[in-house]
């Protein structure tokens, strides 16, 4: 269940493109995005016969002081017999301009932490060096790959392109923190509201906005061949990056996360130095 609410995560991240006009050429969207979580369909495998839950993403920053994302992921999961809650909270921060990113990520059942994961991570010239603090110290070096607030540039660039199927390695500090994760993206056409899309209402002022259908998939970096991915997730992106009718597809069970509310921030002033 950890590798749920970091991938979940990852895939939030991912899709908080850039702004609206307000904020500036090139600048970011700050919000609040609140989700309602349900169970969409679980396999007799999975042994999970129900699930309810909130995810709570924030993000603000500028290009110039860096950006940061505060993430909670709660579920109620019911087994049949017994359930348990899980807490996982995120926070990280990027500096493009720096190529650097650090994060922490802390797990909890039952209101008891259950497991932490810490670390940075550094641009250099040939990929990313690595540096983890928790649970365990170790530096490494892998691959080039793009930190979360580089990749929402990137998905964003490519659906104003018209770009409709690309793949990008990420590294998000996911799992244990050691890894990057290749990412296949298909992007659909802009789309027009529904009269009947009750849930754009709770988008505010984006109610009536155009929207890109967008599908992800993640999969380990050393799979091999047509692999499954890790997990995948579909979404409407509006232009301004606000993300709503999330399908969240781990494999054994899928979640559906619906947009129940959304704060948009006045943008920070980047003044350059």
């Amino acid at each position: 269940m950890r590798m749920l609410a970091i991938a979940s995560l990852a895939v939030i991240a991912a899709t908080s493109a850039q702004a609206a006009p307000a904020a500036g050429a090139g600048g970011l969207a700050a919000h609040r995005a609140v989700y309602d979580l349900s169970l969409k369909d679980a396999s007799e495998r999975s042994g999970i016969s129900g699930m309810v839950g909130r995810m709570v993403y924030e993000f603000a920053g500028s290009a110039c002081e860096g950006y940061t994302v505060s993430f909670r992921f709660v579920t109620e999961i019911s087994t049949g017999e017994d359930s348990r809650l899980t807490d996982q909270q995120t926070t990280t921060f990027e500096d493009i301009r720096k190529g650097t990113f650090r994060f922490v990520t802390r797990s909890f059942v039952d209101q008891k932490l259950d497991h932490e994961v810490r670390g940075s991570a550094e641009a250099k010239e040939n990929g990313l060096a690595l540096a983890l603090e928790q649970p365990d110290k170790l530096s490494l070096d892998i691959a080039p790959a793009r930190f979360p607030t580089e990749h929402m540039i990137e998905l964003i660039g490519k659906a104003r392109e018209g770009e409709r199927f690309y793949e990008s390695r990420i590294y998000d500090g996911s799992d244990e923190g050691d890894k990057a994760m290749i990412t296949t993206t298909i992007l659909g056409e802009k789309q027009p509201v529904e009269k009947t899309d009750t849930e754009a209402k709770r988008a505010g002022e984006l109610a009536d906005d155009a929207y890109w259908p967008v599908s992800m998939s993640y999969f380990e970096e050393a799979a091999e061949g047509d692999g499954l991915p890790v997990y995948s997730i579909a979404f409407k992106l509006y232009e301004n990056g606000v993300t709503r009718d999330l399908t969240m597809d781990y494999g054994d069970f899928v979640l559906q996360g619906e947009l129940a509310q959304l704060d948009m921030y006045e943008p920070e002033p980047c003044v350059e130095q």
